[in-house]
């Protein structure tokens, strides 16, 4: 506890300020590479830092040489592997995200439902994720990536029958469709009703590892569905459909309220 009183005096209110804004710079960083490939590359480079200095803890001189040569090289390495991770970090980080969140998501969700509503009508068989907190590179990745606005005729077209990209799922991720024709992993929850077809188990399944959206439209009977949690609620009308989603990617009341307030 002396030692602390002594120490106290000489912290400075910019070392604190410097340490939150390190710490907050390091947490958003973890945020928008969670669920990415990254995570696992940047894994792999610490196993082989890790390894870099038991290599010279143990003596083995020729590979702590092999590993020293190669982190000499370490952030043009960094900045060659996570070229893709480092653009997208780099484009949220100068928008505002207050109104990012509201005028992407918003304009997203809006046409997403406006394509749900027409594809239900005309028995066009439709596959939409929409990605929250938790990424879904891994699925974007099974994929033709896109990187396009979101829009009801770039839904259409997509999902029109006899295209390459029909059968698989859209990926939206940040109000941008980033990615057709995704594979995604199908549920094997056995309560499941054995009358769902492929496009909606594999709904059901991505949403059951991870916190993303599905919304399904079937083509042999126009219904609409949207799966979250692992949980399938089926013939949804357009309202509906809106509503859900909307209250999806409202994170707390005040987002809700807004919510609302646009819908009316």
């Amino acid at each position: 506890m002396e030692v602390i009183h002594n120490l106290l005096p000489m912290v400075r209110w910019q070392d604190v300020i410097d340490i939150l804004l390190v710490a907050f710079i390091i947490y958003r960083i973890m945020v928008l590479i969670r669920g990415t490939r990254a995570v696992q590359m940047a894994a792999g480079l610490g196993v082989i830092i890790l390894t870099y200095f038991v290599a010279k803890k143990l003596e083995f001189y020729t590979l702590h040489w092999l590993l020293g040569t190669a982190l000499s090289s370490l952030f043009l390495l960094i900045v060659i592997v996570f070229q893709d991770d480092i653009r997208r970090v780099l484009t949220q980080f100068g928008q505002p995200p207050f109104l990012r969140y509201k005028v992407k998501t918003f304009h997203a969700l809006e046409e997403v439902s406006k394509a749900a509503s027409e594809m239900s009508q005309n028995r066009i068989g439709a596959l939409i994720v929409l990605e929250r907190s938790i990424g879904l590179s891994e699925y974007i990745e099974t994929g033709t990536k896109i990187d396009a606005e979101v829009s009801r005729i770039l839904l259409l077209t997509i999902f029109a029958k006899c295209t390459p990209l029909h059968d698989g799922a859209v990926i939206i991720r940040g109000g941008r469709l980033t990615a057709a024709g995704c594979v995604l992993p199908l549920t094997s929850n056995p309560a499941i009703s054995r009358r769902l077809g492929t496009r909606h188990r594999a709904g059901i399944g991505v949403t059951e590892q991870n916190d993303s959206v599905s919304v399904i439209v079937s083509e042999e009977t126009g219904s609409i569905s949207v799966a979250i949690a692992g949980r399938i609620t089926r013939d949804l009308d357009p309202g509906t459909l809106r509503r859900v989603l909307h209250n999806s990617f409202a994170t707390d009341e005040q987002d809700k309220a807004w919510w609302r307030f646009r819908l009316k």
